[in-house]
């Protein structure tokens, strides 16, 4: 398996100098086997622009599983030249919420007078569906999903796996709203455990620290620390921290990793945008440059 970071940055994206290193776009993550193509895309933040440079041009043809509906992971969906072209083949999943179908449910998102062109009008072969909590197939891969207390809309984390190797994206995660747990930052509650347990590589949501983490915890994320506990608790053999808050520098991610690295048991990295994982090896490097 391989997984490539296309967007780290939780919120909205954050352009500008301070934040080269670790990139400015919102989450997006994509996943292939072996050395074939990326053909299972999680979330549609910005940084999905930067899936026809990973494909080196050719058209997408896959899934793109959308964890929830907040803008920063589904506003790169009009603006990816991988997907929308006439010969990309596209099926995007969509948490299942209120009445209605999901195109009804994305045209609330795209369409007049908040964007010109409705999801409909996507140049390619596309599908647009509901999905649930529970076990599936999508290209090749071996998913569970399940649901992750977030306000505002339903939020699905991930478990992701082939024959080689799993992973773990749990995003947008706010356990705090199951109770305060052992150290004021939420249980570690037995649908995180499920996802993570084990995996390869966790993805996980970590904006905010443990000293800024009292006044954001409705905001329905995660702290730093919590993120390492899940990691512990589940046995995943490698953490990496993403959803970085906007506002936070290079300088500042580079520090706060390294002090997070020196007490964990588990390996601790922030997710840096470009780079790609050949799992079950832990190590990445950098994929080609967004153009």
């Amino acid at each position: 398996m391989h997984a490539t970071f296309l967007g780290v940055r939780g919120s909205l994206p954050a352009p500008g100098p301070p934040f080269v290193r670790y990139g400015g776009n919102s989450p997006c993550v994509a996943l292939g086997h072996d050395d074939e193509p990326v053909t299972l895309v999680l979330d549609a933040g910005s940084g999905l622009r930067n899936l026809g440079s990973l494909l080196e041009g050719r058209p997408f043809r896959g899934t793109i599983l959308l964890g929830h509906l907040h803008w920063d992971h589904v506003c790169g969906l009009p603006f990816s030249g991988a997907i929308d072209r006439p010969d990309a083949v596209v099926r995007l999943l969509v948490p299942r919420q209120g009445s209605g179908s999901a195109v009804d449910l994305l045209r609330r998102l795209m369409a007049p007078p908040f964007f010109p062109i409705e999801p409909e009008q996507l140049r390619g072969t596309w599908s647009i569906e509901w999905y649930d909590a529970g076990a599936r197939e999508l290209e090749g891969f071996d998913v569970s999903s399940l649901d992750l207390p977030h306000p505002g809309g339903r939020c699905l984390g991930h478990r992701v796996a082939d024959r080689t190797a799993a992973i773990a994206y749990v995003t947008d995660h706010g356990p705090q709203a199951l109770g305060p747990g052992p150290d004021g930052f939420g249980p570690v509650h037995d649908d995180a455990l499920a996802l993570a347990g084990g995996v390869d590589l966790l993805i996980h949501d970590a904006p905010y620290t443990a000293e800024e983490f009292p006044s954001r915890a409705t905001f329905g994320h995660a702290a730093m620390p919590y993120a390492v506990t899940l990691a512990e608790a589940s046995g995943a053999r490698s953490l990496s921290l993403f959803g970085h808050d906007p506002g936070r520098t290079d300088d500042e991610l580079d520090r706060l990793v390294g002090a997070l690295g020196r007490t964990s048991t588990v390996p601790v990295s922030a997710a840096v945008e470009g780079s790609r994982f050949h799992l079950p090896e832990r190590h990445a490097r950098r994929a080609p440059s967004p153009g």
